[in-house]
């Protein structure tokens, strides 16, 4: 796997799909382990990314590490971009607002109109960067993180994702075309404001869009 970024606080890597990120056997931190030639390697997950989403995550090296990022992440502070390729033509940008349900027993989540048990708000901010092929390319900035709450709420707004098994009802020949592509935090330690920039691998849908690894990476969002 791929390390962008490692000292003894943090490690910032590219986890790929098909892993899950969680501490659990054949997980990221044991494979980072792995990679690492050390067994009792300190590598604690402090944000998540779906098993079948790949892209950029940092772990923590320690509990003090871990701890701050995890204030950063409650506070707001810590930002998450995504690149996604959706069905159809969206709005040039905007936001969607909903309320989420996650269904415990069906793995799935879903948007609700009314607020009740294990209903969360979800909010996210997204710019419409290309358009090829009947599908739209988005830049995608996560202000809430609920699980699945891309791929819920893309597809409840009438644009499901490319390669969607489980939001969609299409047989897409892709792998899901979701891609963790930016984060920016502050170090633990240091305070430094550090940002990471990656774009998805170069294989379809991607290579229907122009200029992706000129994408700007502090391009703002609304």
């Amino acid at each position: 796997m791929e390390i962008l970024h490692e000292d003894k606080a943090i490690l910032v890597c590219v986890k790929p799909a098909g892993v899950l990120s969680t501490d659990e056997p054949g997980g990221l931190p044991e494979l980072l382990r792995q990679q690492l030639g050390d067994p009792g390697a300190e590598l604690r997950t402090v944000h998540r990314l779906d098993r079948v989403v790949g892209g950029l995550m940092v772990l923590a090296r320690s509990a003090a590490a871990a701890s701050e990022l995890s204030r950063q992440i409650r506070e707001g502070s810590f930002e998450k971009e995504y690149l996604a390729a959706v069905h159809g033509l969206t709005r040039s940008e905007g936001s969607l607002r909903d309320l989420l349900w996650r269904d415990k027993a069906r793995k799935m989540t879903f948007v609700v109109t009314e607020p009740g048990k294990d209903v969360q708000e979800a909010l996210l901010d997204y710019r419409r960067l290309d358009a090829a092929e009947g599908l739209s390319l988005l830049r995608i900035r996560l202000h809430t993180g609920r699980t699945h709450q891309i791929r819920c709420q893309f597809a409840a707004h009438g644009w499901p994702l490319a390669g969607e098994r489980k939001y969609d009802i299409r047989e897409d020949p892709w792998p899901l075309a979701l891609w963790s592509c930016s984060l920016g935090f502050r170090h633990p330690e240091s305070g430094e404001r550090l940002r990471f920039f990656l774009p998805p691998p170069d294989r379809e849908p991607w290579i229907y869009f122009k200029d992706l690894n000129n994408l700007k990476t502090d391009e703002a969002l609304p």
